[in-house]
């Protein structure tokens, strides 16, 4: 195979014209081009009103590859195309007997027990939430009816905290065996749309990922998994130093020496036991802020001059940074085209938001998280959990602000910045469910996360026009950009530092931020299982290389 990088075509390009510019470009006749794949698609809209053109990225067969390759030797973008494909690093004997268990059935336990299932593996999966038709009813009773369920909500439930998200998947990590890939591909296999395979910026939407989730459990299950919902485990049964099991809120006792841990990372209850309990946490950094919303239309015209409402290009989005005068960093996190603000708690009293957005992201306005780093020694000293309490502080002061209802508060972008209480909305209308009531949010977060958000919302108002419009809404608080703890392990067998057969994994973990990483650190943590289960039983032999 060959890869061929940076081909451009206009927007609006027919489908032949693809054959038709990969032939040109290799300077092929049309039956050499035995068959063509997009592996990336792109635009680059950073030049307002200049020509955004789709790149390409395509891999392809040719009839003579070798003579190809020596024709383009010195061109750096037709090379040998990189092997993507997925290949398991073991599969269990089928008279293997023991079975691995994973707490937990967002993103990372998802992956983690789907790989562990296709390597004959049979994992027991915990989830203390529902499934997704039963959590979705539960979710949709605090928006619409104020109801909140503590155990079933936008944080617990099968699908994790990425089920009621905006679905991207795409993420920064560094794949280098194409782990990446497989999350997709089993996505597609699942029901999702094939053009995550190739876009920049995949996206699946809440509504779609609710069935792919669905499917992707059915496919465990088919291959010997037991996946049991409304069973919460509530505590760790350990053996100098050795995981030997786990119990359920039941009382219910399940024995394994192979644990994951892929809590999620609101699962605060468990981050204490596994405090009590000895294992090894730390307090790591995050970020807290609020969402914000503007018209979709503004950041559209914004980011695309005037290619906004191409059809080819959907709804915009953005990404931003300020450095403030304080030492703090102010970013847009989780941003959201087209989509809603929505209710995340997962705890009674307490207030905090998330954004949302359907596959067809055509909702009115647009959010994003506008958050402010805080790190542990400068603004949480303590034990382990000081950012967890931190962060349970905060909701519940948000909690107030918002009328003690879960309506949340906010506060026009204009009022915020001049340091006013805000009396009536604008021309944008909050999204939020169940309901916002308008004040001041000075006291929501710690003065120096007031401080430096009101600095750089002028600033990303001279980089997108219109952002720090007056009547831009601010809706509080943003507290769950990523966990507060990071429950260390091993670099090599993944395992905690000490305690032995236990694999934390996934956000919750510390390791991950979004599906696609949460889903990766799922497949990696399923590899260290399987290899770690067949050497205890003797059987290293059956490990094979992870790529041949």
């Amino acid at each position: 195979m060959i890869r061929v990088t940076e081909l451009a075509l206009p927007l609006d390009h027919p489908q032949a014209a693809l054959r038709a510019a990969i032939l040109q470009r290799l300077q092929l006749r049309d039956e050499e081009l035995l068959q063509f794949t997009v592996f990336k698609r792109s635009y680059d809209a950073r030049k307002k009103n200049s020509e955004i053109k789709f790149v390409y990225i395509i891999d392809l067969s040719v009839q003579d590859e070798a003579a190809v390759l020596a024709r383009f030797a010195d061109d750096t973008h037709v090379l040998p195309a990189p092997d993507t494909a997925y290949y398991p690093v073991a599969q269990a004997p089928a008279d293997f007997t023991e079975r691995p268990i994973v707490v937990g059935l967002g993103p990372c336990g998802l992956f983690a027990a789907l790989l562990l299932a296709q390597m004959g593996f049979r994992p027991i999966v915990l989830e203390r939430g529902k499934d997704v038709r039963r959590r979705t009813k539960d979710t949709w009773a605090l928006w619409r009816n104020k109801q909140l369920s503590p155990e079933s909500n936008v944080q617990f439930g099968e699908g994790g905290a990425g089920l009621f998200s905006d679905g991207k998947l795409y993420s920064q990590i560094k794949d280098p065996k194409f782990y990446g890939r497989k999350v997709m591909a089993e996505f597609v296999k699942a029901g999702a749309p094939e053009e995550i395979l190739f876009v920049s910026k995949p996206h699946i939407g809440t509504f779609r990922l609710t069935g792919v989730v669905s499917r992707m459990r059915e496919e465990i299950i088919s291959l010997g998994g037991e996946i049991r919902f409304e069973h919460k485990v509530t505590d760790l049964l350990l053996d100098n130093g050795q995981v030997r099991g786990v119990e359920l809120a039941n009382g219910e006792q399940i024995e394994s020496r192979h644990v994951v841990m892929a809590l999620g990372h609101s699962a605060r209850d468990s981050f204490r036991m596994l405090h009590q309990r000895g294992v090894f946490l730390e307090a790591k950094p995050f970020a807290i802020g609020f969402r914000i919303e503007h018209p979709q239309g503004l950041i559209d015209r914004a980011r695309l001059g005037k290619y906004a409402g191409h059809p080819a290009l959907g709804a915009a989005d953005y990404k931003l940074v300020y450095h403030a005068k304080n030492g703090r960093a102010v970013y847009s996190f989780c941003m959201c085209p087209g989509g809603t603000v929505v209710a995340a708690t997962s705890e009674p009293g307490r207030v905090v938001t998330n954004g949302m957005s359907q596959y067809s992201r055509n909702e009115r306005n647009a959010n994003s998280g506008i958050v402010v780093n805080i790190d542990p020694e400068r603004d949480f000293p303590g034990d382990a959990l000081a950012g967890v309490v931190l962060q349970e502080q905060l909701e519940s002061k948000a909690y107030e602000l918002g009328g003690s209802d879960y309506c949340a508060p906010a506060q026009l972008v204009g009022d915020f910045i001049a340091g006013k209480p805000s009396e009536k909305l604008g021309k944008v209308e909050p999204s939020y469910k169940p309901g916002v009531l308008l004040g001041d949010l000075a006291s929501a977060l710690p003065d120096y996360a007031i401080e430096a958000i009101r600095e750089a919302l002028p600033a990303f108002g001279r980089q997108i026009r219109g952002f720090d419009r007056a009547d831009a809404l601010l809706t509080g608080i943003e507290t769950r950009t990523s966990s507060p703890v990071r429950i260390t392990r091993d670099r090599e067998s993944l395992q905690s530092l000490n305690t032995r057969g236990l694999y934390p994994g996934g956000e919750g973990a510390g390791y991950a931020g979004g599906i696609l990483s949460a889903g990766v650190d799922g497949i990696k943590v399923a590899e260290a299982v399987a290899k770690a289960m067949l050497a205890d039983a003797g059987l290293t032999a059956q490990v094979q290389e992870a790529r041949p």
